[in-house]
């Protein structure tokens, strides 16, 4: 019954920003870890935040990560990604996972939602 639903994707110009949103249904997120994964064209998905189910996070050891910021609403059950000074190489597929049953962010995460694009241009 675990469902996730990312939404927010879209086409930004350089330096703009988007806010992600990972709405889960089924299990409450103060229960589970909630991941954000990314898939660039022709390479591999890699997951790049995540929150566990007591809030910490945990994101890619890459500075350049440090324009995104992971966030919750507990009430509205969903996860957010805030992404800021947007760059070309940000171009993925963005997908929201939420894990087994743990709700640690090295555990296996078996619900996903559909994905949503963001492309940015120069």
């Amino acid at each position: 019954q675990v469902q996730v639903v990312e939404s927010g994707g879209g086409s930004v110009q350089a330096g703009g920003s988007l806010r992600l949103s990972c709405s889960v249904s089924g299990v409450r997120v103060r229960e589970r870890a909630v991941a954000w994964f990314r898939q660039p064209p022709g390479q591999e998905r890699e997951k790049f935040f995540c929150m566990s189910w007591n809030g910490a996070i945990t994101r890619a050891a890459r500075s350049d990560l440090f324009r995104f910021t992971i966030s919750r609403d507990v009430d509205k059950n969903t996860v957010y990604l805030q992404m800021n000074n947007l760059k070309p190489e940000d171009t993925a597929m963005y997908y929201c996972a939420v894990d087994q049953y743990v709700g640690s962010c090295v555990s296996k995460f078996v619900y996903w939602g559909q994905g949503t694009q963001v492309t940015v241009s120069s």
